[in-house]
């Protein structure tokens, strides 16, 4: 699996949202409307709109990227090595900007991949829209608009586990477990990102649980090359 494919040649990444206020009722009146209607039917079923609104870190309309994590690999005289860089903060133009500038140096060729878990339906589309929300233009990796299905420079290891399965959703967490490999929920999971970024105002230990995130997920690219596992001493981090 993924014999074709250069490791060198892959960005791994991972991005972490939050909601773009700490609770419902800071949202202007018109968001809140806006809100109620994005969640017309679980609010039919008896929930509330501010109940709701932890959620809204999922939609890039209402959302803001507070953390991008991207690694890759290299080699050098110890074997095959990842690095893992870290873009977070609480301005997101900014940290968008310094993400894109990186991609556009290094990661623009036509020999260059994306990969991420849930990517496709998740992170890109996020990255992409946050962008344009921004006034920012979208990286050439992640500008797909009129390309042809095989031209589209995107790889997404939940995807390649379906192997044209489109019956279940599968975690990262659940496919470490499956292979081996380290759980990246050892502190934090996603669901408690927004807690951790609104009340406990602590970006780092976000950053960390996403940095993790993506060395579990380069972990799983090896596992699917049958490959070993990276040791730690070959694991290195950047801010």
């Amino acid at each position: 699996m993924l014999d074709r494919i250069n490791l060198k040649n892959i960005l791994v990444l991972d991005i972490e949202t939050v909601p773009q206020y700490a609770a419902y009722e800071e949202l202007p009146e018109q968001w809140k409307e806006l809100w109620k209607k994005k969640m017309a039917r679980d609010i039919k079923e008896g929930l509330t709109p501010d109940g709701l609104y932890q959620r809204a870190g999922i939609y890039a309309e209402f959302g803001k990227i507070i953390c991008i994590c991207a690694g890759y690999f290299f080699e050098n005289g110890s074997g095959l090595q990842f690095k893992v860089k870290a873009f977070y903060g609480d301005d997101e133009k900014k940290l968008l900007e310094e993400f894109n500038d990186t991609l556009n140096k290094s990661f623009s060729t036509d020999e260059h991949l994306l990969c991420g878990h849930n990517s496709k339906e998740f992170d890109f589309p996020y990255i992409a829209r946050r962008c344009l929300i921004n006034g920012l233009p979208i990286p050439y990796l992640l500008d797909n608009a009129g390309k042809k299905p095989w031209e589209v420079q995107l790889i997404d290891t939940m995807d390649m586990w379906k192997f044209g399965d489109y019956k279940s959703f599968t975690s990262l967490n659940l496919l470490a477990a499956v292979f081996g490999i380290e759980s990246p929920k050892d502190d934090i999971d996603g669901s408690q990102v927004w807690s951790t970024y609104w009340i406990d105002k602590d970006l780092e230990r976000i950053k960390n649980y996403c940095m993790k995130d993506v060395v579990t997920d380069a972990q799983l690219l090896l596992k699917f090359k049958g490959m070993e596992l990276l040791k730690p001493e070959n694991i290195s981090f950047t801010n």
